[in-house]
């Protein structure tokens, strides 16, 4: 616990490389098209469970294992967005399912510590193609779900996207009270 707890307040942080493909704005949305590099991501799944509920457990798990709770006891710092998917309904409101993914730092890239936690599972994913909106305050699952229709909204007519999963992502601990960042990550079809 005292290695998570150094690690967030005092730890590296790491950017998730990405690449800026395009800029649009469609009446007050602005967004962008970014391709996200591929790698390891340290990956927890919870089921049955409304999203901010789950994040409430599955984001701990991440923490610790981040901060050292693995098998060579290291503290990797941070890689910023911690993202997570989400499963829309056909009505938009999100299913009781989510996917948390934190992505590896470079430099466990090759040979990343192996979690002590059964529930954490190391995975491979390819790079991916996504719009981009932003936004601040402490997020929660409302605000996710409104910010994917306004952007889903703002491209429609101008690109496709994925319609049974999306991305939502943080950038900040949450002892940062202002200035936060957040976004949604629709995912190109």
């Amino acid at each position: 616990m005292l290695g998570m707890i150094k690690n967030s307040l005092f730890g590296s942080v790491e950017t998730w490389p990405w690449q800026v493909l395009s800029k649009g704005a469609k009446e007050d949305v602005s967004y962008e098209e970014r391709t996200c590099e591929g790698g390891r991501f340290a990956t927890v799944e919870v089921t049955d469970k409304p999203v901010d509920e789950g994040l409430r457990e599955a984001m701990p798990k991440v923490m610790k294992y981040v901060g050292g709770t693995n098998d060579k006891g290291i503290g990797m710092g941070m890689t910023v967005p911690i993202s997570f998917a989400v499963f829309p309904g056909d009505d938009g409101s999100l299913q009781k399912k989510l996917k948390v993914w934190f992505r590896i730092p470079n430099q466990f890239q090759s040979n990343p510590p192996v979690p002590t936690d059964d529930s954490i599972k190391i995975e491979e994913r390819e790079s991916i193609t996504v719009y981009s909106l932003q936004f601040g305050g402490y997020a929660k699952e409302a605000d996710y779900v409104a910010h994917a229709t306004q952007l889903r909204t703002a491209l429609e007519g101008t690109a496709t996207c994925r319609s049974d999963v999306y991305f939502c992502t943080g950038y900040d601990p949450p002892m940062k009270p202002y200035g936060r960042r957040n976004e949604v990550w629709l995912v190109k079809a």
